[in-house]
């Protein structure tokens, strides 16, 4: 996914499907006490995980691309870098 693909987890209607999960029962007692929605707080944990895992992927397929151009950077400078107003 890029910055131009739309994300469908951001949907706020998106539809919801039943799961069950085993969480510590402390963290529910704190949840509840604190007015937390267990469902909401775990899909943004999901989201973030996933988001993480998406970008450690694109990093390790890209890994090598990213390191060619910074090194072609760092023996040539930067294309037009005369030019730069700053």
């Amino acid at each position: 996914m890029n910055s131009h693909t739309p994300n469908r987890r951001n949907a706020p209607s998106a539809p919801r499907k039943r799961t069950t999960m085993t969480i510590r029962p402390d963290y529910l007692a704190d949840a509840k006490r604190l007015g937390i929605t267990v469902s909401e707080a775990a899909e943004r944990g999901l989201r973030d995980a996933i988001s993480e895992a998406e970008a450690a992927r694109w990093l390790e397929e890209n890994g090598e691309a990213v390191a060619a151009a910074n090194d072609w950077v760092e023996a040539n400078g930067l294309p037009l870098a005369d030019r730069r107003l700053f």
